[in-house]
């Protein structure tokens, strides 16, 4: 299952500190463990507002559409974020997530590991796209425990999202 599995839903807003739309990642927010120069593997800083009524907590990912592997890469799932929460720090993906709200808790990503991986395509496969997305859900805990798949995850926001807010950063390694 891949982020195009997903429904459509109405939108609302989010922003980042640490990167504007539709342009380039910066170093921070680049992996570190699979050898970027100047990666961090630092999870963005978001801002997010306007989510449809009846949300009860939110659910944040990073994906990578253009990875070359079938569906895709994720690079971060957090569920269980409170619906009282409209933002996550830049960091608050480390591995640990100290940096989260209390009781949200990070999935493993597909590294294997809970935690944000920065963004590192091939050398010279091109500009990789890294969509962010708030995922509004009606539940206050969506289900996935701390040893689910992302897989898992996409299931679950296929029947519980009101809507989503998304900011897509780019990245190419030469």
């Amino acid at each position: 299952m891949s982020y195009a599995d997903l429904p459509d839903v109405p939108s609302f807003d989010v922003s980042s500190e640490s990167f504007r739309d539709g342009e380039a990642l910066r170093s921070a927010q680049t992996s570190k463990r699979f050898g970027v120069a100047g990666g961090k593997d630092e999870s963005p800083q978001l801002n997010w507002s306007g989510a449809p009524d009846g949300t009860k907590g939110y659910v944040v990912t990073v994906f990578d559409p253009d990875a070359p592997r079938a569906g895709g890469y994720w690079h971060w799932a957090v569920v269980n974020v409170p619906a009282s929460v409209s933002s996550l720090p830049a960091g608050a993906g480390a591995v640990g997530g100290s940096r989260l709200p209390a009781g949200a808790f990070q999935l493993k990503n597909d590294a294997g590991f809970p935690g944000y991986l920065g963004a590192a395509p091939p050398p010279g496969h091109g500009p990789h796209r890294y969509i962010v997305a708030v995922h509004a859900v009606d539940v206050a805990e969506l289900g996935p425990d701390a040893g689910a798949s992302t897989e898992a995850l996409v299931h679950k926001l296929a029947s519980h999202t009101l809507g989503r807010a998304v900011i897509t950063g780019q990245f190419e390694r030469h």
